[in-house]
C-alpha cells in the first residue's frame, strides 16, 4: 500500500491546492503526521485512512491504489 497511497495522497493534495497543515488540521492529525504519510516513513490507521477519504470524497480503495496493487499481483 505504501507507494500507492503516498503517491495518491501527494496527488489529491496537490490537485485541490491543500497544504499539509489544513488537511492535517481537518482530519485531527498533527502536519508531521502528513509528512510522514507522504514520505512513505509510515502509514496511517484505519481510522485515519478513512477520514482521507471522505475529506477527498473517494473511496479508501482509490486512495491506497488497489486497483493498481491488484494489478501488480496479477502480473507478478
Amino acid at each position: 500500500m505504501e507507494t500507492e497511497f503516498k503517491q495518491n495522497l501527494l496527488a489529491l493534495r496537490r490537485e485541490r491546492g491543500i497544504g499539509q497543515v489544513k488537511l492535517a488540521t481537518a482530519i485531527g492529525v498533527s502536519k508531521g503526521i502528513i509528512s510522514l504519510w507522504e514520505n512513505g516513513l509510515r502509514e496511517p490507521s484505519l481510522e485515519s485512512l478513512v477520514s482521507l477519504a471522505l475529506f477527498f470524497d473517494i473511496s479508501t480503495d482509490e486512495l491506497i491504489g488497489y486497483e493498481k496493487i491488484k494489478a501488480k499481483k496479477r502480473l507478478g
